[in-house]
């Protein structure tokens, strides 16, 4: 009885809080779409999350869970995931209602978050790590390494990337997306150029409780394309030099007299 007083002391002292959400209904709304009545089976999420670790608030927004854009609050602009959705991410027209979200969502950490310590659970994933490439493989011809992250409550984390143990540098930023049920997924990305010998690891720090994933990716199942063109034109010219043989011998066999039947033929 005294720990469901305790949770719904908890919940009542979240009520001060809600005299601002009025104020998001004042911001402009982005204008509707007309091929809005065409997206109905799909689902669009824009998701707004803050916590005390790194990154202290985030955005991810993401179209049937593919992520297309984060928010990088630094330059207070939205970034694609791939180029392809560069000209969408120059939409500001939304950005007083996100920049509202962020001062709420902190807010609530701040003045919510030590009165609740300690009495609410708090959830946790163990992140589950695997590495692949972005394009089939091929040695000597540019490729990128996608470290794909999944299973990831709180999103804190740190990656990074190891070639034979030695750390990598100049890979690209850690995408975060938020998923169906609260939860996170995150892709990092390593552009490289594949060499036989390669062993890379992916190695992510989930920061809330120090817990490590690492991932492994070796070239596996890949022939080069010069090796593959070399195979593929020694087999045919073996199989050209056989006809060849086989025609020959042919030649010679119907082309020989049948001595025996002749001799034969001459006795009689």
């Amino acid at each position: 009885m005294g720990h469901e007083q305790n949770q719904g002391a908890a919940l009542l002292q979240m009520l001060p809080l809600l005299w601002l959400l009025p104020h998001s209904w004042a911001v402009p709304e982005a204008p509707t779409p007309m091929w809005r009545d065409d997206l109905q089976n799909h689902t669009f999420l824009h998701t707004v999350y803050c916590q005390d670790g790194s990154p202290g608030v985030g955005l991810s927004e993401a179209y049937d869970e593919d992520q297309l854009f984060f928010f990088d609050f630094s330059q207070n602009t939205r970034v694609p995931r791939l180029p392809e959705f560069a000209d969408w991410a120059q939409e500001q027209g939304d950005a007083p209602a996100i920049l509202f979200d962020k001062e709420f969502c902190e807010s609530m950490i701040q003045q919510i978050g030590p009165k609740v310590d300690g009495k609410i659970p708090v959830s946790r994933g163990f992140p589950i790590a695997e590495v692949f490439t972005l394009k089939p493989l091929e040695f000597g011809k540019p490729n990128t390494l996608v470290c794909f992250v999944s299973n990831l409550f709180p999103p804190m984390l740190t990656v990074n990337w190891q070639h034979h143990s030695v750390p990598v540098e100049g890979f690209g930023p850690t995408f975060v997306s938020a998923v169906d049920g609260l939860s996170f997924q995150a892709f990092s990305y390593l552009n490289f150029t594949p060499e036989p010998s390669d062993i890379f690891s992916c190695i992510v720090t989930h920061e809330i409780d120090r817990y490590t994933a690492i991932a492994y990716w070796v070239p596996r199942n890949a022939l080069p394309s010069d090796l593959l063109e070399n195979v593929l034109c020694g087999v045919a010219f073996g199989l050209g030099v056989l006809g060849i043989i086989v025609g020959i011998v042919l030649i010679i066999y119907f082309r020989k007299p049948c001595s025996g039947g002749m001799s034969s033929g001459g006795g009689g």
